[in-house]
């Protein structure tokens, strides 16, 4: 009974103290729209977009991931060219193809993908402020640089549950929602308590 108890306890352990790994930090990059009208570029950022980031690492191999993004999106509509201000709120897993052990000091690195959910606060046509849902799907590469900080480049597209967030939706192509881009580099401070089972 003692060394059940002795695992179960060892177990607790290693599991919580990974939870005490975190990393908050910055986004900064660029934006593009791809709606009905404009550019049909996948990956043409025109505005300037910056956000923050937080990371809570379960293991190597895994983390949840909440995010803030602010930016422009320029409209490209015909006749005219307009942009307006948006605001993205994300939230989801985030996958490493390797591990990427916070716990050690050395370089490392490794290509992730990250997915979950984002709302997007936008102004339609009638300039009345409306709420989208989104499905993020990115694709990014991340290095250790020392043991505090990473850096990360990634690019990351949103397919909206709406086609109105390129302000279209009367005169565009009605069976067609709108897509979003953000593309750009993080860089995140990771902070937290070591497993149990390390001496560092």
């Amino acid at each position: 009974m003692k060394y059940i108890l002795v695992l179960v306890i060892s177990l607790f352990c290693l599991q919580s103290s990974y939870s005490q790994i975190h990393e908050f930090g910055i986004f900064l990059g660029g934006s593009n729209l791809i709606g009905d009208y404009g550019e049909p570029s996948f990956v043409n950022p025109n505005q300037v977009a910056f956000g923050g980031i937080y990371k809570w690492n379960k293991s190597s191999r895994h983390s949840w991931r909440v995010s803030g993004v602010i930016t422009e999106l320029e409209l490209n509509i015909p006749d005219r060219k307009d942009s307006k201000t948006v605001g993205e709120l994300s939230a989801g897993l985030e996958f490493n193809f390797f591990d990427f052990d916070l716990h050690h000091s050395g370089a490392q690195g490794t290509p992730y993908i990250y997915t979950g959910l984002s709302v997007l606060n936008h102004t339609n046509s009638d300039l009345k402020k409306k709420w989208a849902l989104a499905l993020p799907m990115v694709l990014g590469y991340k290095f250790r640089l020392n043991r505090s900080f990473n850096i990360g480049a990634e690019v990351g597209a949103r397919y909206a549950f709406a086609d109105d967030i390129d302000t279209s939706e009367d005169i565009g192509n009605t069976y067609n929602n709108d897509w979003y881009v953000f593309t750009g580099l993080t860089l995140t401070y990771t902070f937290g308590r070591n497993p149990c089972y390390c001496t560092n």
